[in-house]
């Protein structure tokens, strides 16, 4: 049976794109008779709030949507989270990066360091290894705040070759090292977004992934980590984004897309279904 989910983060309103999403995503699942699920991604306690959850809901349900189980937030289930966390780092698979953003950026500013470009940025590695021995083991020893990074060439080797099967583009061969040492933990948050959403769509039966052409690449990651968490492996299907008239994709920003606002002037959910051209 087809599982799908639609997972947003409660850190503002939904708006035409999430709109868009949700519908793909329960449009996927009857279509194979399956069922279709909600996830609140809510570890970012910094930019989540209750109300956006509280709207979040009340927008799907407008929209006649309905999943059959309880709704799963992700910061009430960390504990997943740091049991997968554990399992990695008996494998000698994470590392502390005491180093933050900035620092990164200076320290690797030298040609002979500057490392390659990834999909979310500089794809950094062995981060550790730009300090020294003892003033790492002084930070540690301070507890120091630091994020926990994924030795992505040893992972990359311990898990082999593998590959995922898009829906659309067909199969693809993983190529996670194009993200050099992803972050699988943060000093604010336990856990990250690879992480989280990796093992959470394990633990709710999920069959096939269903999201935007932006995280496209994020898939590499995900399956490198199924692989190495032993974890069931869904199919994918990325759709189209939606773009304004300047050709810039909807966001958080734009607040007069927002579903509530477009309730607030009149719009009906049949008025949605045509703005995102989605045959359902």
């Amino acid at each position: 049976m087809t599982i799908t989910r639609f997972a947003p983060s409660p850190s503002g309103y939904l708006h035409l794109g999430h709109a868009y999403s949700a519908l793909f995503a329960a449009a996927e699942a009857r279509a194979q008779g399956g069922d279709f699920l909600l996830r609140i991604e809510d570890i970012d306690i910094g930019r989540c709030r209750p109300e956006f959850e509280a709207a979040i809901l009340e927008d799907l349900a407008w929209l006649g949507l309905e999943w059959p189980n309880p709704v799963r937030r992700q910061s009430e289930h960390l504990a997943d989270h740091a049991g997968a966390l554990k399992q990695l780092e008996a494998m000698g698979l994470l590392y502390p990066c005491f180093m933050s953003r900035k620092q990164l950026n200076e320290t690797l500013s030298a040609p002979h360091l500057a490392p390659g470009m990834g999909p979310d940025g500089p794809a950094v590695t062995d981060t550790d290894r730009l300090i020294s021995t003892e003033e790492h083991a002084r930070r540690l020893a301070a507890a120091e705040p630091h994020v926990l990074r994924l030795r992505m060439a040893k992972a990359v080797a311990m898990a082999g070759p593998i590959s995922w099967r898009d829906v659309d583009a067909g199969p693809q061969q993983a190529t996670p090292e194009i993200f050099g040492d992803i972050v699988l933990a943060r000093k604010d948050m336990p856990t990250s977004y690879h992480l989280a959403v990796t093992v959470d769509d394990a633990l709710q039966g999920i069959t096939l992934v269903t999201r935007g052409q932006d995280l496209f690449h994020a898939s590499h990651v995900h399956r490198l980590l199924q692989a190495l968490l032993g974890l069931p492996v869904p199919d994918y299907r990325h759709h189209r984004l939606l773009v304004d008239e300047t050709g810039r994709r909807y966001a958080k920003r734009d607040r007069s897309l927002t579903l509530r606002s477009l309730r607030d002037i009149g719009r009906t959910p049949a008025d949605i279904l045509d703005m995102v051209a989605l045959a359902c």
